[in-house]
């Protein structure tokens, strides 16, 4: 059990049966009453993000989580992923991965994060490297701004891309907002 003065964040709690990550927190003292701590939380199970108010001192359970090293194998009606230490396949559904399965390229090393022993969440590299696979040719003098076109990626994402990235390019994505870095 934590109480609210022990939270920071990246933090993982138990509230209201569910698992919810701290991304930001605030303890508040204002002159009249008594204190409270203002947080953001992000639900681990459907990724909403809420917002919450604790009395100062509230106490409640801290999840633990591990987090497992893995490979990416390949994908039937499910995505499978073998431990990189233990050789042991691990099988994660559509739900469990979210916007993340837009990314994972086969053999990719990510991360599972497990809760109880069960797999919660993977958490892939903040950078990935992918072929472009369908894009319209830029048409030369369209140049007046920055401008982008769509790219279908080897994945099956689409990420908005330069005028001059071709198909067959291999480009340079981050994870986090799926936008374009670089061409490699």
């Amino acid at each position: 059990m934590i109480d609210t003065s022990n939270f920071k964040n990246g933090i993982t709690i138990i509230y209201d049966n569910s698992l919810y990550k701290i991304l930001y927190f605030q303890h508040v003292k204002p002159g009249k009453g008594g204190a409270f701590v203002r947080t953001k939380l992000k639900d681990l199970g459907s990724g909403a993000i809420i917002e919450k108010t604790f009395r100062a001192g509230e106490k409640m359970e801290q999840a633990i989580l591990e987090t497992k090293k893995m490979q990416y194998l390949y994908r039937d009606e499910h995505y499978n992923f073998m431990d990189t230490n233990t050789y042991e396949q691990v099988q994660l559904s559509e739900e469990q991965l979210k916007d993340e399965k837009e990314y994972l390229l086969e053999n990719m090393e990510i991360s599972v994060v497990y809760h109880d022993g069960k797999p919660i969440s993977v958490e892939l590299p903040i950078f990935i490297e992918a072929k472009v696979v369908q894009t319209e040719p830029g048409v030369k003098g369209d140049t007046v701004g920055t401008s982008y076109k769509p790219a279908k990626i080897e994945t099956g994402a689409i990420v908005q891309v330069p005028l001059f990235i071709s198909n067959g390019d291999i480009i340079k994505i981050d994870t986090r907002n799926g936008e374009y870095i670089t061409r490699v």
